[in-house]
């Protein structure tokens, strides 16, 4: 019997896949901890952006995942100047901590249409923000929201590498990148 509830991170390939699982989980389950990863871009003067975002998609084939926002926002205009990111996740309940690498491509109008479609109307208003998202404004509730899908944007994020450190009793942590069809190597933790 194996006492170690997290013996998928003694294998590099059950780590990969396990970090999948709990990617995916993330875009429906509003409890799980990918779903409210950390993306990290830089601004125009090269300086650190970090924030919260929600995880709406996840594809291991293609090694892809989706993030909504508002097309008007900064980190949408950061990504256009330099269009790599990367994101954090802390899973507490598997002491995993996932780092991963990316391009990301801003798909915007015709590109975004089909997924602004599926987009529950309640969320709809969080894309058309006016003013725009970080913006001045004069009191802490003078902005509208106007549901506007020209206003909407899916930030595609193609995964380069992924990082994976489990704190177990032995600590071990693994890359696994594109490059090499993911599949991994231990690196020290």
């Amino acid at each position: 019997m194996n006492s170690d509830p997290n013996s998928w991170a003694h294998d590099l390939s059950q780590l990969y896949a396990e970090t999948w699982r709990r990617l995916i989980r993330g875009v429906d389950d509003r409890h799980a901890p990918a779903r409210h990863p950390t993306l990290a871009t830089v601004n125009s003067e090269g300086k650190p952006q970090a924030r919260t975002v929600v995880l709406r998609a996840a594809d291991q084939r293609s090694a892809t995942l989706d993030i909504h926002t508002d097309s008007q926002s900064k980190k949408v205009t950061d990504l256009t100047i330099t269009p790599y990111a990367a994101l954090h996740i802390w899973d507490p309940s598997a002491h995993l901590q996932m780092r991963l690498e990316a391009e990301v491509n801003v798909l915007t109008g015709d590109e975004a249409e089909q997924i602004w479609e599926k987009v529950p109307e309640v969320s709809r208003l969080s894309y058309g923000i006016s003013p725009p998202p970080g913006e001045p404004i004069p009191t802490a509730l003078d902005y509208l929201k106007n549901a506007d899908p020209a206003s909407f944007a899916v930030l595609r994020l193609e995964l380069s590498c992924i990082d994976a450190l489990h704190l177990g009793q032995n600590h071990r942590r693994a890359r696994f990148s594109r490059g090499d069809n993911w599949s991994g190597t231990w690196v020290a933790p």
